[in-house]
């Protein structure tokens, strides 16, 4: 991704407020559609982007930028990724940094795919202040159409195919690949991270719940725990994947 253009905003903005929240509400939709763009031999998006509130003490006063990281990953705890912005205050991070930041700072996420967006809830919120004229600008400059600022989208084809909402199709379509992929590596099921993680708590932030279905059904551990000391269900819990929590049970 190039460098992504940075629109600032004031942070007491009860539009930004109010986006800040969407965002963090539905970023689980973000990191379900990156986990199977991961697996994916011909990649589907275009651009996997999180904004991030970057904050440092300066002259005795916290200065706070909301950039944007790609190259993601997610541990249901903190966000990983490359910062893709030239800070304009803070000197305690440069653009290319690699970083890991709390989930409750995320203040934005978008991708995009066939020709649609996907969240960006703060970039919507700055979108419906613009003109006809500023929004056609705005869009160019990112190289993509944003459509509607009142219609976020989080989940691919969510209008055609309202299921999606629950479960992405690829954990569907995949579970017989899952089944053999199984079969053939057992010791799979039980193998931990070096962070404690196993397929199962993995495959629980995802939101993926045929294949949680699955593991479980195989002799997964539903009470391992990560060095944060979750199982699967907690993570479950933590990222209201409501559709998930009775397979524990």
């Amino acid at each position: 991704m190039e460098e992504a253009p940075i629109f600032f905003a004031d942070g007491e903005n009860p539009k930004m407020i109010e986006a800040f929240k969407k965002a963090q509400e539905t970023f689980k939709y973000f990191w379900r559609e990156l986990s199977w763009e991961y697996r994916r031999i011909i990649p589907a998006l275009d651009v996997a982007c999180v904004k991030l509130a970057f904050t440092q003490e300066i002259d005795n006063e916290t200065v706070v930028e909301h950039m944007w990281i790609n190259d993601i990953n997610f541990d249901g705890e903190n966000i990983y990724g490359v910062l893709v912005n030239d800070p304009n205050e803070l000197t305690n991070v440069n653009n290319g940094d690699e970083v890991e930041i709390p989930i409750n700072q995320i203040s934005d996420w978008l991708f995009a795919t066939q020709g649609k967006t996907y969240g960006g809830f703060t970039i919507q919120a700055m979108r419906s202040e613009m003109s006809e004229t500023e929004r056609a600008e705005h869009d160019e400059a990112w190289g993509m159409n944003f459509g509607d600022y009142d219609d976020i989208l989080v989940a691919y084809e969510q209008k055609e195919n309202p299921e999606n909402l629950i479960e992405h199709p690829m954990s569907k379509n995949m579970k017989d690949s899952l089944v053999d992929f199984i079969k053939s590596n057992p010791n799979e099921i039980m193998n931990k991270d070096d962070l404690g993680y196993t397929f199962l708590h993995r495959e629980t932030i995802a939101g993926n719940s045929t294949s949680v279905q699955v593991l479980i059904e195989s002799g997964a551990d539903i009470n391992a725990k990560t060095i944060h000391g979750k199982t699967p269900l907690d993570y479950a819990k933590q990222l209201n994947w409501e559709h998930l929590i009775p397979l524990f049970q």
